[in-house]
């Protein structure tokens, strides 16, 4: 098939390369010449586990193209997507200016029958939307569909490639069946659906996985008051099918380009129909707290953080990717900072990135170095569960460190690694391995 995918973000980039690599021939749009060219040239603008592998070999068979020009793509095509991307409003609300604008474009463009499928992240009833500003432009018969992605940074090839379920949204059976073709290289499991039954599923599994996140961060926090262990707890959970093991790893929150703005956009749907959402409300409340638990566990072991030095490890908001964006290492480095504290920082991808977005980063030492970043701090803070991290052993930190602290934001090390050690330690919803801290006894329950 003949595809034209517009905006070269992660979705629009991932999902284009995966179709050529299934053997479509495939025409990647933007409207930033520069990362156009950057592309054409072998350079990727983003940072994605095999994602250059895959690039570098479907160009050299012919089957992906990388164009600024909308025009000839969609006239060349004959299914569009549309992957760009949909910003937070002040509000909350998903800002569709771009899809708008595209829609715009591919009504000027058409010239005869075309599949036109939004795979950005849009608001039940946007499909509608983009059906009829591109009717407004020309009377060519077209289809529109709406088809949910569903990969996760840092392993999104994999997710699209092999993926547990593909939604297709649409009032065409035409439409359907040509695109439950081609997705059948990636899945048997198929979902045909109508129009905002699919744009709604992405906001509610979206929503779904964030509230696990809050919710096991919950538990954690009471864990850490009963004497509990939020690992064991999370593993006794899991077995249960009903629940299932996965997104119960406590931490310091959810980031990303997905789950905090899904989630307060479903939030502003809901408000739109008069309904109050109070579940999803506290699952954002809840998220936005966790991350300052870090700065409280600072305190905790230090008093005062005034010209202290507090080493952190990681800045993207998971590992194997360089995406800053929502980030909790920007609120616990900025909450640092202003109670006069001092912050090295060390990510094995995302500096740059971060630099670019984090206003502050003139009062930050960037460090080439894990090691570089403990040495002489006060305390150290693992924000970003790295693999690079967990093979260094606490033993070691501890010789680096000027003063032995280190908190486990995201739990990479157990009881036999800290075993010896005189860490004055803390995780997350572990008290039995917290060491050194003088803190309240847990509370005996009779």
């Amino acid at each position: 098939m003949k595809i034209s995918v517009i905006g070269t973000g992660y979705v629009g980039l991932v999902s284009g390369v995966c179709y050529a690599d299934a053997g479509n021939e495939v025409v990647c749009v933007d409207k930033v010449q520069e990362k156009i060219e950057m592309l054409n040239s072998g350079v990727v603008p983003i940072y994605e586990p095999g994602l250059k592998e895959l690039i570098d070999k479907n160009m050299e068979l012919g089957r992906l193209k990388f164009t600024t020009g909308i025009e000839q793509s969609v006239k060349d095509s004959d299914i569009i997507i549309i992957a760009v991307g949909t910003p937070s409003l002040p509000d909350g609300r998903a800002n569709l200016d771009f899809v708008k604008n595209v829609a715009n474009e591919i009504g000027v463009s058409i010239n005869g029958y075309k599949i036109i499928v939004t795979k950005s992240t849009v608001p039940v009833g946007t499909n509608e939307i983009v059906e009829s500003i591109i009717s407004a432009q020309t009377d060519v018969v077209f289809d529109v569909a709406s088809v949910p992605e569903f990969l996760r940074e840092g392993s999104a090839i994999q997710d699209t490639l092999n993926s547990n379920r593909v939604v297709i949204g649409t009032n065409s059976k035409y439409a359907a069946d040509v695109l439950s073709e081609l997705h059948k290289p990636f899945t048997r499991n198929i979902l045909v659906t109508d129009i905002r039954s699919s744009e709604m599923i992405k906001y509610a599994s979206n929503a779904f996985l964030a509230t696990k996140i809050s919710f096991i961060n919950e538990i954690a926090n009471i864990c850490e008051k009963v004497g509990a262990d939020v690992t064991q707890v999370a593993l006794g959970m899991g077995y249960d099918h009903r629940i299932g093991n996965s997104f119960l790893n406590p931490g310091i929150g959810y980031g990303g380009s997905c789950f905090p703005k899904d989630t307060q956009a479903l939030i502003q749907i809901a408000g739109q129909m008069n309904y109050d959402f109070k579940l999803l409300k506290s699952v954002v409340e809840v998220n936005n707290d966790q991350r300052f638990n870090v700065l409280t566990k600072l305190k905790l072991i230090l008093n005062d953080l005034e010209n202290k030095t507090v080493g952190i490890w990681g800045l993207a908001f998971k590992p194997n990717t360089d995406d800053v964006r929502d980030t909790p290492a920007y609120e616990i480095i900025k909450s640092i900072l202003d109670c006069g504290g001092k912050v090295k920082a060390y990510d094995p991808l995302a500096i740059e990135n971060f630099k670019k977005t984090f206003r502050l980063s003139h009062n930050i030492i960037y460090c080439d170095t894990a090691k570089d970043v403990a040495l002489d701090s006060d305390a150290l803070c693992i924000l970003t569960e790295w693999e690079e991290f967990s093979l260094i052993n606490p033993t070691t930190i501890q010789k680096w460190l000027k003063r032995p602290n280190l908190i486990d934001g995201r739990n990479i090390y157990n009881e036999v690694q800290l075993y010896g050690t005189d860490l004055t330690y803390y995780s997350v919803g572990r008290p039995s391995l917290n060491k050194g801290v003088k803190d309240k006894s847990p509370v005996l329950f009779v």
